[in-house]
């Protein structure tokens, strides 16, 4: 069985994820966000790199501050592993849902993302890795999770791939890149076009990185 996340009336959400947001920003030096337009009366598949623990609050910072800019948002949902979510359950009251890849009621979560899906101004986010990478690893090996989800969501949804990068530079405090890339809507929805998207733009974006060294 999953472990579903706690709902609330979207001003308390809105609230919340908004403090999150601002305790993102007080941890890092700088948070920058490329900007992509966010289509309206959708809802959203966000997917992000996995590299930290964090990575499910800095996404937070990323609906706050670029999808909800533009449309407002009604909640958010968070993939988590089912053993994070058993040794930390206050996951659930921050909109974390749990996921068991390779176990019998996989289908399960991935119905539950899909159903929230369904709902135009819904934000679902999940990392397609499925595990913790560097988040200068050169290819993203997306999980086959996608597909059920996006032939289950039956609603306009805009599917959104970020890769986020951790860079110092000259502060003692951390500075996170986000790079999102708009990869269509479920319409039409093709998963190998869409690695194919995900790995040309992450690549890109390690390069728009770099300062001073030239690569081919």
């Amino acid at each position: 069985m999953i472990i579903k996340a706690k709902s609330y009336p979207r001003p308390i959400f809105l609230m919340g994820a908004k403090f999150i947001s601002w305790v993102v920003k007080r941890r890092f030096n700088k948070l920058s966000i490329d900007k992509i337009a966010i289509k309206p009366n959708h809802s959203y598949l966000l997917m992000c790199n996995h590299f930290s623990f964090l990575d499910g609050f800095l996404a937070n910072y990323l609906c706050v501050n670029l999808i909800n800019k533009q449309q407002p948002i009604k909640g958010i949902y968070i993939m988590v592993l089912k053993k994070q979510m058993q040794m930390n359950p206050w996951l659930r009251f921050l909109g974390c849902f749990s996921v068991s890849p390779g176990k019998a009621n996989v289908n399960q979560s991935l119905d539950y993302a899909a159903q929230k899906l369904n709902e135009p101004g819904n934000v679902v986010i999940m990392f397609p890795q499925g595990n913790l990478e560097s988040c200068h690893v050169r290819k993203i090996e997306a999980k086959e999770g996608i597909n059920h989800i996006i032939s289950n969501t039956k609603n306009n949804c805009q599917l959104i791939w970020s890769s986020n990068l951790v860079e110092y530079f000259e502060s003692t405090k951390p500075s996170v890149y986000f790079h999102p890339l708009d990869c269509g809507t479920n319409t039409g929805f093709e998963f190998e076009k869409l690695k194919q998207q995900i790995n040309k733009h992450h690549q890109q974006a390690l390069k728009s990185q770099l300062r001073f060294t030239f690569e081919d």
